[in-house]
């Protein structure tokens, strides 16, 4: 510093000089500013693109998930990772049905395995799509399942880097948007619902939202205005509330209801699909981005040479799927960012902080109902 400072002298002596002076002294700034510029640009963090990410994170290789810190000493490699499963059924519990997976997870990794929990109604609940992105964001959470449509927030907001997916030796896993109604209900067509109760899942949900606000006003039914939208909370929700007549019809996830039939919480017959969708993926599984390459690599490993045993497929509803497949998020979570551009539905801040208050909004309603089927007085 002292050194520049000296120069700095030097150079402003010489520019009373005359105009010899003048020119030395502007070379001088020229120069200061081109090696600022190049220090600015090896400077670690400083980011050229980020595209719909926070701006915590960087997207310089435009893959559009969030790139490792550029800074070594950020990295981070715990010794205990965090695991959480993706809400499908708030009423399961994953810790105990993943419990020979997060063994295999364990003696693969070299770490120790925690299953990541939330106070709620059911014991062991598992986690609220917010809950987990917050806690990914925040650095209480490593490992994490999400939904399909939490998949796409998790990235952009809490720097979340899928990895890996449901499937079989043929591929990996998908589902179908369906439009359930009760068997012996007069509906046909989409078009028939209209002025009835209609249950969406949640407003961020691809299929229990999004996708019907994308391609239901094409076929002659306007979300909130033919219908108006009642949030049930979650798939299974809407399944039971059409089935226990509370709703005229909901969409759902084919998948959502396939595991439910197999656990015989519901009948095939006790409802009936009106419409269904074309193929999106399922749940993502993903990383934290911060995670040392050497450990991300060996997470990534040790799912995709795991094998589901026959009875864990069972008890999860995989059916035919006994492994995971490597994910792809710029590819495979294409149909469903076109939905959400469809839809003008953005995966960011604005968004996730109103789904937060729908998923607490929604959880109270259950408690209530929980409640007056216990014969208790719900509070208030």
């Amino acid at each position: 510093m002292g050194r520049v400072m000296g120069l700095q002298s030097r150079c402003w002596g010489l520019t009373r000089s005359g105009r010899f002076g003048r020119i030395v002294f502007g070379l001088w700034i020229t120069s200061l500013i081109i090696l600022s510029a190049a220090a600015s640009a090896q400077t670690p963090g400083r980011c050229n693109f980020r595209g719909a990410l926070e701006e915590t994170y960087c997207d310089d290789d435009r893959n559009m998930v969030a790139d490792l810190p550029a800074d070594p000493k950020t990295w981070r490699d715990p010794t205990t990772l965090i695991f959480a499963y993706t809400p499908a059924d708030n009423r399961i519990n994953y810790a105990l049905r993943l419990r020979p997976f997060l063994a295999h997870l364990e003696q693969c990794t070299g770490r120790r395995i925690i299953y990541f929990k939330q106070g709620g109604l059911f014991p062991d609940p598992t986690p609220g799509n917010t809950a987990q992105i917050d806690a990914m964001r925040n650095g209480r959470l490593h490992i994490s399942g999400f939904t399909t449509g939490g998949t796409a927030f998790a990235v952009n907001l809490a720097g979340a880097i899928p990895f890996a997916i449901f499937g079989n030796a043929s591929g990996f896993q998908n589902y179908r948007v369906m439009m359930i109604v009760k068997p012996e209900s007069s509906f046909r067509n989409l078009s028939d619902l209209k002025g009835r109760r209609v249950a969406h899942t949640t407003a961020t949900s691809n299929s229990g939202n999004l996708v019907p606000r994308a391609f239901f006003p094409g076929l002659g039914l306007v979300p909130d205005k033919d219908y108006n939208v009642i949030y049930s909370g979650g798939h299974e929700w809407s399944i039971l509330g059409v089935r226990g007549g509370e709703f005229d019809a909901a969409p759902v996830a084919s998948n959502v209801f396939g595991r439910m039939v197999a656990r015989r919480q519901i009948r095939q017959e006790d409802v009936r699909t009106i419409w269904q969708s074309a193929p999106f993926p399922s749940s993502a599984f993903a990383f934290s981005h911060d995670l040392k390459p050497e450990l991300s690599r060996s997470i990534r490993q040790c799912f995709l040479e795991y094998r589901f045993s026959e009875s864990l497929r069972r008890e999860l509803a995989l059916e035919d799927n006994d492994r995971f497949w490597p994910a792809d998020y710029a590819t495979h979570w294409a149909p469903v960012r076109a939905v959400a551009d469809a839809v003008n539905a953005p995966y960011n801040r604005a968004a996730f902080d109103q789904e937060s208050r729908r998923e607490f909004e929604a959880e109270q309603r259950r408690k209530q109902r929980a409640q007056i089927q216990n014969g208790s007085q719900p509070q208030r």
